[in-house]
């Protein structure tokens, strides 16, 4: 360390070249508009293949290009979305449920239909459940071996057949989703003794976020070690 009296002048700083600069400008930028671009890009994409999905089955006096001449992108999304409110509420009914049950028994007499329904259905069912049957609490469980912690997903109380063949001694087993990274979607289901699972105060979006950036974000960007400070913070599992 030199002192304001040595004799020995300060090292000049190393001056960055004009093509370092523009090209730290450059990808700085690109960080910054990539994400933009990408997401306005694939938005707009996925509304334009709704459309050319949707706009020809309705009929040409509801199409708004009869009588302006312009093809309105988003309007196949605007009819699905009427469309599929108008189904849902038919279906809360008495004649919407039976005519529902009806329909559905009608699938399961047919051999290659039912599979293919029964699947789908059951994804959207998981896809577009309802919050009590999604997941609400992150948590840190030890796999694949005691000693190595892993970010996931409480889902419910372990029932029925699995609750009752796996030895636990009379402790609740929670059912987990441990996911993978960067594919949160694929991972594996976990049952794990109560007294195991740490229950962490991340947002499940926060824990989603920190397994899709293998590590790299964090719910508290000012202070990794601490959560970020919310209303309610969970304790233990339910």
């Amino acid at each position: 360390m030199t002192s304001p009296f040595s004799d020995k002048p300060h090292a000049p700083r190393p001056r960055r070249s004009l093509f370092a600069g523009l090209r730290a400008s450059f990808f700085t930028g690109l960080v910054v508009v990539a994400p933009i671009g990408l997401t306005a890009y694939l938005v707009w994409g996925a509304i334009g293949w709704m459309d050319s999905w949707v706009l020809p089955f309705v009929p040409a006096r509801f199409n708004p290009e009869q009588y302006i001449g312009i093809n309105l992108r988003g309007v196949g999304v605007i009819m699905f979305l009427l469309f599929t409110v108008v189904v849902g509420w038919v279906a809360k009914g008495i004649l919407g449920r039976s005519l529902l049950v009806w329909a559905e028994g009608l699938v399961d007499r047919t051999p290659v239909v039912r599979s293919i329904y029964n699947g789908l259905k059951q994804i959207a069912e998981t896809v577009f459940a309802q919050t009590e049957t999604s997941f609400d609490k992150a948590c840190l469980v030890q796999y694949p071996r005691t000693g190595i912690w892993a970010v996931a997903f409480i889902s419910t109380p372990a029932k029925g057949e699995v609750a009752g063949k796996i030895p636990h001694a009379d402790e609740d087993l929670m059912s987990v989703f441990l996911p993978t990274t960067p594919n949160p979607t694929s991972g594996f289901l976990l049952f794990v003794p109560k007294h195991d699972i740490i229950v962490l105060d991340m947002t499940v979006e926060d824990a989603a976020k920190l397994v899709i950036s293998a590590g790299l974000v964090y719910p508290n960007a000012k202070d990794p070690s601490q959560p970020l400070i919310t209303d309610s913070t969970p304790s233990q599992p339910e």
